[in-house]
């Protein structure tokens, strides 16, 4: 019993591989994953009173869920002059470092490609948790076949439960050592951030270190955000 268990199992694994890996001969990759093209477009970013996001229809009103970033990127040589060499190197918008991606936490990411070179060429969005949406992690001849020359591709993802800074590259031979860039991602609410509070002015208590030679004064509060809390009613938020 054991071994038909073990037998179906590879070929369930097998199964999913053969059908998880892109079939590189068609030049249009989303006709291999339908139900992919499928999600996408139910989600599909319109602009509506100069916003551009996610809208739903509730209680007859048009309510907006979520925002959307639309970005292109152009794939060419640019002439880049470092260590005293000048050469032409692979780039992002004639951009070296690439173009910064801006996005808030939960936003919908759209990124067109459009491939201006001779060679193929993929960008992978490092970091970034793809959840529902592989075919847009980049890798190319894993996820998605490469962008082939003159050609375009629209990757679309949702960033979601993530902050930080992050990166893009390429994914595919050597490219990424000249197209990357940064991805800086801004939280739905802001960190706490601590500080400290002291009632008499700071430099004299430097003055103090110095001509004494201790530690400064122990502060008259801890805060956060520049508050000390609830404890301290009197303190003014300017």
């Amino acid at each position: 019993m054991m071994n038909m268990y073990s037998v179906l199992a590879k070929i369930l694994v097998l199964t999913f591989v053969v059908t998880a890996i892109p079939f590189c001969s068609s030049s249009n990759t989303s006709k291999r994953y339908q139900f992919n093209v499928l999600y996408a477009r139910a989600r599909v970013c319109v602009f509506v009173g100069g916003n551009l996001g996610v809208y739903n229809i509730r209680n007859h009103r048009i309510v907006l869920t979520k925002l959307c970033v639309l970005v292109d990127f152009q794939v060419e040589w640019k002439s880049i002059t470092r260590v005293c060499s000048t050469k032409a190197i692979l780039t992002v918008n004639g951009e070296y470092p690439g173009p910064t991606i801006a996005v808030n936490e939960g936003d919908d990411v759209e990124i067109k490609v459009t491939n201006g070179v001779s060679i193929n060429t993929t960008i992978h969005w490092h970091g970034i948790k793809q959840l529902r949406t592989g075919w847009a992690d980049g890798p190319a001849y894993v996820t998605q076949c490469p962008i082939k020359p003159g050609r375009s591709y629209t990757y679309k993802f949702t960033v979601t439960g993530q902050r930080g800074t992050l990166w893009w590259h390429a994914h595919i031979a050597w490219q990424r050592a000249t197209i990357y860039g940064a991805i800086i991602i801004y939280p739905r609410m802001p960190y706490p951030f601590a500080g400290e509070w002291w009632n008499l002015p700071v430099e004299g208590i430097e003055d103090e270190m110095y001509k004494y030679g201790s530690g400064p004064n122990s502060s008259d509060a801890y805060t956060i955000n520049g508050l000390p809390g609830s404890l301290y009613p009197c303190s003014v938020k300017g």
